[in-house]
């Protein structure tokens, strides 16, 4: 990464908690850097000699593609006013990603897509763009919605990084959209403000815009406090505060432990590896209560680090994890695993 990608511009949440001295509950996904930025990080990683660099290098091509998409697109349907209203009054997510009406042009952007990614994309992953052209609407529909609510079953492993990777465009645009409409500035949930468009919602370990669950959660140093744990959602790019005391999916705050690639393959017991552990600027933050995990990237010890690049790039410390019992709570939708759909029964029974 060039240097000048080093000169960091505070965001106008930050500006604001910061002479407020407070910490804001969102931190919004920025239209111009989200995914520019997500690409940069990619190819970083790649050119680093990772054992996954093809696969890295085409989730780079696959950002680069989601930035031009999240910059055209136009006007789609967004909630009203009483919508909303409803929504924070009953504490759920006011654009629910499992039964939101999806508008067309999320499948308008994902064909755009599939013709970008044909210029760059390995033999491997041509079919799956092939698969995506045969697809009709319906078909599409049909794979949007295994993805949007966890249904493995039916669901086409090969073709999902790129499905998703359009409805990631499309919600990201939804909850932009919805924040412009309704006039919020970056500082309201900083400053208290009455009627922001989006809130708090009673679960508090999925996403108060979309209801996804977070990929991974990212660190950063707001208002004067050092290392505010952000939830990064899967779907919109939405990050929420939580507290880091907390477990992401139970919310208990008893028996919460770090692993690293380092601690969890148990090289050394001596101070330097342990330091090395206690510094990691990536680890697995685990719960004995509720046996699950979610990665935490700090952002103080590496500034270019993105909650969705870097959990790809860390994959063996996800199956390292997984060998204690531990399970995911989070959820990469660039990189899906299942059990393959059985065949039919042939009694029919």
């Amino acid at each position: 990464m060039s240097a000048t990608a080093t000169v960091r511009v505070m965001s106008a949440e930050e500006i604001v908690s910061s002479a407020a001295g407070e910490t804001p509950f969102l931190h919004w996904p920025e239209r111009g850097t989200l995914f520019a930025e997500r690409q940069m990080r990619l190819r970083q990683l790649a050119a680093g000699g990772h054992a996954m660099a093809d696969f890295l290098r085409f989730m780079a091509d696959v950002a680069q593609a989601q930035h031009a998409a999240l910059q055209r697109m136009g006007p789609v349907p967004l909630p009203s006013d009483e919508a909303l209203q409803r929504a924070a009054r009953d504490g759920v997510p006011p654009l629910p990603a499992v039964d939101w009406p999806r508008d067309a042009a999320w499948r308008t952007e994902l064909r755009r897509m599939v013709d970008e990614w044909r210029r760059s994309a390995p033999a491997g992953v041509r079919a799956a763009l092939d698969a995506i052209d045969r697809c009709t609407d319906d078909e599409l529909e049909s794979q949007a919605d295994c993805l949007l609510t966890g249904v493995m079953q039916g669901l086409n492993l090969a073709t999902a990084p790129l499905i998703a990777a359009a409805l990631q465009v499309y919600w990201t645009h939804l909850v932009l959209s919805v924040q412009a409409a309704n006039g919020a500035s970056a500082g309201d949930h900083a400053r208290g403000a009455l009627n922001p468009p989006f809130g708090r919602c009673d679960d508090a370990s999925l996403c108060p815009c979309c209801g996804s669950r977070p990929t991974a959660s990212l660190t950063r140093n707001i208002g004067g406090s050092t290392g505010q744990r952000y939830l990064h959602c899967s779907l919109c790019s939405t990050q929420w505060y939580l507290q880091r005391i907390r477990c992401p999916h139970c919310l208990h705050t008893g028996r919460i432990a770090y692993q690293t690639l380092e601690s969890a393959q148990a090289v050394s017991d001596d101070d330097d590896a342990n330091a090395r552990v206690a510094q990691a600027a990536i680890q697995a933050e685990t719960c004995d209560d509720c046996g699950h995990y979610l990665k935490i990237m700090h952002g103080d010890r590496d500034p270019f680090a993105d909650p969705v690049a870097d959990d790809l790039a860390t994959l063996t410390l996800d199956l390292l994890v997984a060998e204690t019992g531990k399970q995911r709570h989070g959820v990469n939708l660039m990189l899906l695993f299942g059990d393959p759909e059985p065949p039919p029964d042939p009694q029919g029974a």
